[in-house]
């Protein structure tokens, strides 16, 4: 029987053939923006707290953060993004983000982001519907390390931008959560910043990916 193991890079999937080596899972997955899905690292990071390092593989780690903005991470070289976080937090607290672009946050004083939520909390279901400043990457606890994936859809392209996020956490024991989100200005973006809802501060690390389209 072939050997079906295989091993993931920042940069490339690769698969096992049966002589040993490894190889390029689909053609392009060479690591350059061809590929079906490229780290994206940021052309600079601003943060407000401890401290917040680009890392060999491409992504940040920050640790102690109000905030963390990420510029560059968007390009024309797709279309659609994938942002995967993971971390902890100093107390339970919401974690958020703004579209970013030549390094200025767009304007919070505005509605511009609408988002529907859902959860679930042991036998609870619960969502609502508002216009924020923000979309909301998902809420998160003080206790045990929590994650995050959030789909941005088209926000280096002018038009606007939706996304999803869905995070667990141990916040009331195990609790999920699911956002969509929408910003309504058709403008480009090519950052984001991630940012606590209060004065608490989160640790962890983001990685962001670019998305081939068909």
């Amino acid at each position: 029987m072939s050997d079906t193991s295989g091993l993931f890079f920042p940069t490339q999937v690769m698969r096992r053939v049966l002589d040993g080596t490894w190889v390029a899972a689909t053609p392009g997955d060479d690591g350059d923006a061809t590929d079906a899905a490229l780290m994206m690292v940021p052309t600079s990071i601003a943060y407000t707290g401890t401290s917040a390092t680009t890392t060999a593989s491409g992504s940040v780690e920050f640790t102690a953060c109000t905030s963390v903005s990420l510029n560059g991470v968007f390009t024309g070289d797709f279309d659609n993004y994938q942002i995967v976080i993971r971390g902890t937090s100093s107390a339970n607290d919401y974690m958020e983000a703004r579209l970013r672009a030549s390094g200025v946050d767009e304007d919070a004083s505005w509605n511009y982001y609408t988002r529907q939520y859902i959860y679930a909390d042991s036998t609870s279901i619960a969502g609502a519907i508002s216009q924020q400043n923000e979309f909301r990457i998902g809420n998160f606890s003080n206790v045990q390390r929590w994650g995050a994936v959030t789909d941005a859809y088209g926000p280096y392209l002018a038009q606007p931008t939706a996304f999803r996020s869905v995070a667990v956490s141990d916040y009331a024991s195990a609790y999920i959560e699911d956002y969509a989100s929408t910003h309504s200005l058709s403008n480009s973006y090519d950052g984001i910043t991630l940012l606590s809802r209060g004065t608490q501060t989160h640790s962890g690390v983001v990685s962001v990916y670019g998305i081939r389209g068909a």
